[in-house]
């Protein structure tokens, strides 16, 4: 009888994890769902929009950041990325008021984001007179106010011109600011709003009559000397003319940031002081 000792080894198996089956298909999957959600909730719901200019002075100020809402007026190609969807005219919604706050693609190349407000609708017959808007006929009127005074920041500048109504001062704690002239002016609906008014400009504040085409309308910065706008014809990199409908892209929602211009990126404690805080979630 054989004493040897069996042959079978203590080691016990190897085992080889395996990738768990479709992981790429699924990480590829989130990625491009996401991706679409990202796109559709900028296309339909909000998009964001920085204030790079002075036209909307004393509104907004350039370094301001808000959120734009899409579903107000509907939506039209322009609506989309690159004016990607296959959409002629506008649907599901109907067109802004006077006094609204839009951004739209510049009508002379469809692609450049501009902001101004909804003075003039389809129909309406406008001209500017000594700077005072004359809407179908009636003065639009206007309130002088005090005076709207800016601290002087990198993304506000004081820039006085001969002839216009602009100072730079110092406040009593040595605070450098900038002074322009304010009305409050209300249109017929009801909607009022700040204007700045710097001075007597012929080109600006005495225009020839204005009849709004059908599915257009006229716009208007808030700071009526600084606003390339709906009073000069449309040109790129310039003036706008009149906006058709299909290149609104939405009514400004608010104001979900502002900075001055001071912050430096590699410098992380200026962002705070840089910060307009009280400028955050101002509405329209």
């Amino acid at each position: 009888m054989s004493d040897k000792a069996s042959d079978s080894s203590d080691t016990p198996p190897q085992y080889t994890p395996k990738r768990a089956a479709g992981g790429i298909i699924e990480n590829l999957r989130f990625l491009v769902t996401l991706i679409v959600f990202a796109v559709l909730l900028r296309s339909l719901v909000v998009a964001p929009f920085n204030i790079p200019s002075e036209s909307m002075l004393p509104r907004l100020l350039v370094g301001d950041y808000l959120f734009v809402a899409k579903w107000p007026y509907g939506y039209s190609r322009y609506s989309f990325p690159f004016g990607a969807a296959p959409i002629n005219g506008r649907i599901l919604g109907s067109g802004p008021d006077r006094g609204d706050v839009v951004v739209f693609k510049t009508p002379s190349d469809n692609s450049t984001d501009y902001i101004k407000r909804v003075i003039g609708l389809p129909g309406d017959i406008i001209q500017v007179k000594g700077g005072q808007i004359i809407l179908n006929g009636a003065p639009v009127p206007r309130v002088r106010l005090v005076d709207f005074v800016d601290p002087v920041t990198p993304n506000s500048p004081c820039r006085p011109e001969n002839g216009l109504n602009i100072v730079e001062a110092a406040t009593t704690d040595g605070t450098r600011v900038c002074r322009y002239p304010r009305y409050r002016e209300t249109l017929p609906n009801g909607r009022s709003y700040d204007v700045l008014d710097l001075g007597p400009i012929s080109y600006a504040d005495d225009t020839p009559t204005y009849v709004v085409p059908e599915g257009h309308y006229f716009l208007m910065g808030d700071n009526r000397d600084r606003s390339a706008d709906s009073r000069y014809p449309a040109q790129v990199n310039g003036a706008i003319g009149m906006v058709p409908g299909e290149n609104i892209v939405g009514r400004a929602l608010f104001t979900f940031f502002s900075t001055d211009g001071s912050a430096s990126w590699v410098k992380p404690w200026t962002w705070v002081s840089a910060t307009r805080w009280s400028r955050i979630g101002e509405g329209f």
